[in-house]
């Protein structure tokens, strides 16, 4: 049984944020808490480690997984052509429970799996995986569930489903509790996912790909009329990132969200 660091404690702090860098380092995987649920981790820039976070999850290359970033500076360095009204979501929302889907940065060494260049990114409104993010630098987030199964939304449920597969479990306490659960299932506190990796080709439109934390009426109070109306559909030319219960937050992905079925094992 892989051991659980209890984050309320000042010295399981220390050695558990230590034992985390050092996994992440050698391509090995961690579960961290996220202010929606808990997500399994990995470096996004160690295709191997990508893949061992797929195959813990019992997911493919088709389900690629979200980003969770340090802060706001580093969306540019990660994604190109950002629509102004992306910026001002990530201004109102971010660090918090919304997920954007945008093209990346086609210099990016990295394999997050069938992504056609777009990448899903969020910044966490959890100390714990800011402290971690902030020394590794962006971490390939999915949520902390086998497929099929919810979020764990506590460390002991990740480790029940995750078990030997991650090296360091940190407790952040229960996931999800300063956020109204209204997402796509009952209960549900994962991530909104927005879709702009079309911004320039679908007249100009944000698309909610997956219902989460951050309610429709909060986003289109912020950008209106370049929020797509219900039903009108992500581009169908690229693929999904995972939109499996958070990240990434659920992500994420928790790398573009789901443009079919963003109910269907969310995340």
């Amino acid at each position: 049984m892989t051991r659980i660091y209890d984050c309320s404690v000042d010295t399981e702090y220390a050695a558990g944020m230590r034992l985390a860098r050092s996994a992440i380092g050698r391509g090995a995987l961690v579960v961290i808490p996220t202010d929606t649920v808990y997500g399994i981790a990995a470096d996004a820039f160690d295709p191997e480690a990508v893949q061992r976070l797929l195959d813990a999850k019992g997911r493919d290359r088709s389900s690629p997984p979200p980003v969770l970033i340090p802060g706001i500076p580093t969306l540019d360095a990660l994604a190109q052509n950002i629509p102004q009204p992306v910026r001002e979501l990530v201004s109102a929302f971010w660090p918090g429970g919304l997920t954007v889907v945008l093209n990346a940065q086609p210099s990016l060494a990295w394999d997050l799996g069938d992504t056609r260049g777009t990448v899903a990114l969020r910044m966490p409104s959890n100390p714990v995986a800011l402290d971690l993010l902030s020394e590794t630098g962006p971490l390939a987030v999915s949520s902390a569930n086998t497929s099929g199964r919810p979020s764990a939304i506590d460390a002991e449920g990740a480790e029940e489903m995750l078990g030997g597969s991650v090296a360091v479990y940190l407790d952040g306490g229960t996931a999800g509790l300063g956020y109204e659960p209204i997402g796509d299932r009952p209960g549900d506190t994962s991530s909104t996912i927005v879709d702009a990796s079309g911004f320039d080709s679908n007249g100009g439109k944000v698309v909610i790909v997956r219902n989460g934390v951050i309610s429709r009426e909060a986003i289109e109070a912020v950008i209106g009329e370049a929020l797509a109306p219900i039903g009108f559909g992500a581009p169908a030319d690229k693929p999904a990132a995972e939109t499996t219960t958070e990240p990434a937050t659920e992500p994420a992905t928790e790398v573009r969200a789901e443009p079919v079925d963003p109910a269907a094992d969310a995340r």
